[in-house]
């Protein structure tokens, strides 16, 4: 029983990992196994059999929740973009709170103030948020990766940043993915690479593993040895370290609505489009302010 109920786990917390704004590791928290999960994840060199059959059934349940959500959401980005993309927004923007009061945490351990560092800190992730995404091309909305060694290089690294922020609470490795460019590339690989396995597609299933293998490989790098250093930084510079992450999260609708092109002319939003888009943006913001509390 305790197997099944860690798959579950596993597969909602595979789920909010690949939804942008919505932290698998604030998933973690909520569903009571993130101490477990974390703590399988730093003793398994020390003791690998104990921490390889607490974190199995998690990652089993993670891979199922991925591979099935993710036709959801590329068929939600292609058909109702906008309608998603506020989704999105009230997904990220209700997490501000439960992050405020984190800060407000940190601040009263120190002097009470946020000073020159973490305002450089704030417009520094604020201007990479919201410039970045200007620097991808029209076509790569949408599109699938083809293999390349640049390609499967830079899968590597950004494998590597989207896991070592996939395990902190109240950040989405997704939207991190999002604004650096790469989050409809590899959904839409993940998508060939499934379709392919069902059509015994045997060329499909080698360029959709020679993409998806480096940024898998990233993925589990990142959650080693990355996410030492941002738990580093939690200790040592929480109080900027904070400061950073509200200036992604504040810039972060910018990105998803000019990558997703939703405010193009050609896909404009209707007023009905916009009233149905307010209102999933309110749910949704309410249920991730719940779920950080």
């Amino acid at each position: 029983m305790r197997f099944l109920m860690d798959t579950i786990k596993g597969m909602l917390i595979g789920i909010a990992n690949i939804i942008p704004g919505v932290s698998g590791g604030t998933m973690a928290v909520s569903l009571g196994i993130y101490d477990r999960l974390i703590g399988s994840i730093s003793d398994l060199p020390r003791h690998p059999k104990k921490s390889a059959s607490v974190l199995l059934p998690i990652i089993l349940g993670c891979g199922i929740g991925i591979v099935g959500f993710t036709y959801v959401i590329e068929y939600l980005l292609s058909r109702h973009t906008f309608v998603t993309c506020m989704a999105f927004t009230g997904l990220i923007l209700g997490g501000l709170p439960v992050l405020y009061g984190s800060l407000k945490k940190e601040l009263a351990k120190g002097s009470g103030k946020i000073g020159l560092p973490g305002i450089l800190a704030f417009l520094l992730l604020f201007g990479v948020a919201l410039f970045l995404p200007m620097m991808n091309a029209d076509d790569e909305v949408l599109r699938t990766f083809t293999p390349s060694f640049g390609t499967m290089t830079a899968l590597f690294f950004v494998g590597v940043i989207a896991s070592a922020t996939m395990v902190v609470p109240g950040v989405s490795g997704s939207l991190v993915m999002m604004i650096l460019g790469y989050y409809y590339g590899i959904i839409n690989t993940i998508k060939s690479f499934l379709d392919a396995l069902r059509a015994f597609d045997t060329a499909g299933l080698v360029q959709g593993f020679a993409l998806l293998a480096p940024f898998g490989i990233g993925v589990l790098l990142g959650i080693f040895l990355i996410a030492k250093l941002i738990t580093f930084l939690f200790k040592r510079f929480g109080v900027q370290t904070y400061c950073a992450i509200f200036g992604l999260i504040i810039a972060s609708p910018f990105a998803i609505f000019y990558n997703t092109g939703a405010l193009t002319q050609s896909s404009f939003p209707s007023i009905g489009q916009m009233i149905l888009g307010l209102i999933l943006a309110a749910g949704c913001g309410f249920v991730t302010w719940k779920m950080g509390n």
